[in-house]
């Protein structure tokens, strides 16, 4: 990596933080300054406007996201091991995975009327998670590990408006004791379709 990409990579890497907790539009370039510890005219020189920069934290959150519970997933022998990590991985919404808590939700409820570019990125995320455990459970009805009739698609999309849900319930009260009953009645259901 040359140095201009490197440089530009540390300040991707060293505001995405700030852009996910604070969001798109309360970040100003002057957070970012502090945050990177260089002067305006450096970002300027990597990045046009803060819409740039944006855009790419947030490309670099959902992939940090992606990639941490592809490992916790990828590295389960079987379809259910690797749904039930999936779960555990967002079991946890007060230690998330990402710092400032999913960029999912943080981006995509602030872009969702907003920012039409960043919206797409969160809802191609979205989809791809989705696509994901479907891939897991059908996974298990080939190796025959899962009852053929279970609609793996259904069972994607409420897993994951599950999760979300439970993340955004327990960051709201500071607890996760809903995101515990998520979990156990999604596992539950899992077992429920496993022969």
């Amino acid at each position: 990596m040359k140095k201009a990409e490197k440089t530009k990579q540390f300040i991707i890497e060293k505001s995405a933080p700030v852009f996910n907790v604070k969001g798109i539009a309360a970040t100003a370039m002057s957070d970012v300054m502090e945050a990177t510890k260089l002067a305006k005219g450096s970002l300027y020189v990597h990045f046009e406007n803060k819409e740039e920069l944006s855009a790419c934290v947030v490309d670099y959150c959902l992939k940090t996201l992606a990639d941490k519970a592809a490992l916790s997933t990828n590295i389960q022998q079987t379809a259910r091991a690797k749904l039930f990590a999936f779960i555990d991985f967002f079991s946890n919404p007060l230690d998330s995975p990402i710092f400032g808590g999913c960029p999912m939700i943080n981006f995509g409820m602030e872009a969702d009327d907003t920012n039409p570019v960043i919206r797409k990125k969160v809802n191609r995320m979205i989809e791809s998670v989705q696509e994901n455990i479907t891939a897991m459970i059908e996974e298990g009805k080939s190796a025959g590990e899962f009852e053929t009739e279970w609609d793996s698609e259904e069972f994607a999309v409420k897993t994951f408006a599950m999760l979300e849900g439970g993340i955004m319930i327990s960051k709201v009260s500071g607890n996760k004791d809903k995101m515990k009953v998520i979990a156990r009645i999604l596992k539950n259901e899992i077992e429920a379709q496993v022969l």
